[in-house]
């Protein structure tokens, strides 16, 4: 029996191109994801008590479903924080810097070490925790200052942040969408994040290179101090002896975390406890070893710091998370299952069921589409508002064309990422370009066309995966 869309299905479409127009004006869509909601329970219910309250039930509905990727965010900045203002941090990567002696190894040493600081710490306290240790090491010798940025954005707010396979936060986002386990968008994730990583790092380090031999480089420093400089002003004293122990220990404690991992089979919310577990445990006792008879109360405002900038980070992904569920179960949890046709298997499959009987589709065209679907998400400089919205298209092109749900959806993941998550858009390279103390402007400019060669590449190789 073939299945007729209902008028649900067409609102929920228009909502989605309608959020893509206003993602490609750079402007914000919460507005936009609420109409939508309202839009969809008024048709649903068919009252407007009903329509209004789930616009509400739907915010706690994406919120749990997020609360675990906010909380382990949260609780990873509120430990590093700690960190900074020990110098612990500084302790943590000393031993690397005897390596970056010319300044293709301060590239390449700082970019990874940058890539395994922000698997396990995220990208934005990642870049205050090496940054301002491994900044001087690589201007001394001979990496400029943009260099370095490029280096520690590329590799944590590109590779790292878009594969995110400790902290999961980003799987889980496209994961939900898309309807699928987020060990299956993980695993399909791999190749990519690889083929995006290595050709844009090594497109960014070439034509860096060239430029500077042929004397077409601009480091675009900015004047002012960077921010490793403010750090330095609220920093707490710590005996040093202390200081080593802890420089060894905390990184052994996530080592026995990712060993835990494998040997107990631990991926998801079971991978992101343990790790979060160990921060937590990490934060209290740094917190009472530095603050002493202070400590109770400053464990507190840590914890205060790292929660107002999770939930700072997610506020604009929970209106359009909320939205892109109902896309799937969520519909029928607030909404129930009277509105949908009989034999419907939730709105976005529906869509794609459609899209499969009426549009020939085809590898290629769906790898270009959350290709362009992705990058389109990140323009608000966010990386993760929209990556919802990726995986609900993947899931809706891989119905139509028959396979692929999982490298379609790490796709779009990839792409929305490594544009919004902090690579292109100017106002999310704040936390690299402050630290180096260079112009956010021209760090985007150095990055666009590695970028957009990598994203070429990897969607190609897209295309033979799915």
């Amino acid at each position: 029996m073939e299945l007729h869309l209902v008028p649900l299905h067409w609102v929920y479409l228009a909502f989605i191109v309608l959020i893509l127009g206003v993602l490609i004006r750079r402007r914000d869509t919460t507005l936009v994801c609420v109409v939508g909601i309202f839009a969809l329970g008024l048709i649903a219910t068919d009252s407007l008590s009903g329509s209004v309250s789930g616009i509400f039930n739907s915010f706690i509905y994406a919120t749990q479903e997020l609360i675990g990727t906010i909380f382990i965010i949260s609780i990873i900045v509120a430990m590093s924080r700690i960190l900074i203002r020990t110098g612990i941090n500084e302790m943590m990567v000393a031993p690397l810097t005897r390596f970056l002696r010319t300044p293709a190894l301060a590239f390449w040493g700082i970019g990874l070490i940058m890539m395994v600081t922000s698997w396990f710490f995220w990208p934005s306290p990642g870049v205050a925790l090496i940054g301002a240790v491994l900044l001087p090491v690589a201007v001394r010798v001979g990496l400029p200052a943009l260099g370095a940025a490029m280096a520690m954005n590329l590799f944590g707010h590109g590779i790292a942040l878009s594969g995110d396979y400790i902290i999961q936060g980003a799987p889980k986002l496209t994961a939900d969408a898309a309807g699928l386990p987020v060990a299956s968008v993980m695993e399909a994730s791999v190749p990519l994040v690889i083929v995006m990583g290595v050709v844009t790092t090594v497109a960014a380090f070439w034509m860096m290179r060239s430029d500077m031999r042929k004397g077409k480089w601009r480091d675009g420093l900015v004047e002012g101090r960077t921010a490793a400089a403010a750090a330095d002003e609220a920093r707490i004293a710590l005996p040093h002896r202390w200081k080593q122990a802890l420089a060894v220990v905390i990184p052994l404690l996530f080592i026995v975390d990712v060993v835990g991992m494998f040997a107990l089979d631990l991926q998801g919310g079971d991978a992101t406890a343990l790790v979060g577990g160990t921060a937590i445990f990490i934060l209290l006792l740094v917190t009472m070893l530095a603050h002493r008879n202070k400590g109770l109360e400053q464990t507190t405002e840590y914890l205060i710091e790292g929660f107002q900038f999770g939930f700072k980070v997610f506020g604009p992904v929970i209106p359009i998370a909320a939205f892109f569920y109902l896309g799937d179960s969520a519909f029928t949890a607030l909404f129930g299952a009277n509105a949908l046709p009989e034999g419907s298997q939730g709105i976005v499959n529906d869509l794609g069921v459609a899209l499969a009987n009426h549009v020939p589709l085809n590898q290629a065209v769906a790898s270009v589409t959350l290709t362009v679907t992705g990058a389109i998400t990140g323009l608000d400089g966010s990386g993760f508002s929209g990556i919802s919205l990726a995986g609900s298209v993947a899931r809706l092109f891989a119905t139509a064309i028959g396979s692929g749900a999982a490298t379609l959806t790490a796709l779009g993941q990839v792409a929305a990422i490594w544009v919004g998550g902090g690579t292109l858009i100017p106002w999310a390279l704040i936390p690299a370009a402050a630290i180096c103390g260079v112009s956010p402007f021209e760090l985007a400019r150095r990055n666009l066309k590695p970028v957009l060669i990598g994203l070429a590449v990897t969607t190609i190789t897209a295309m033979f995966l799915v």
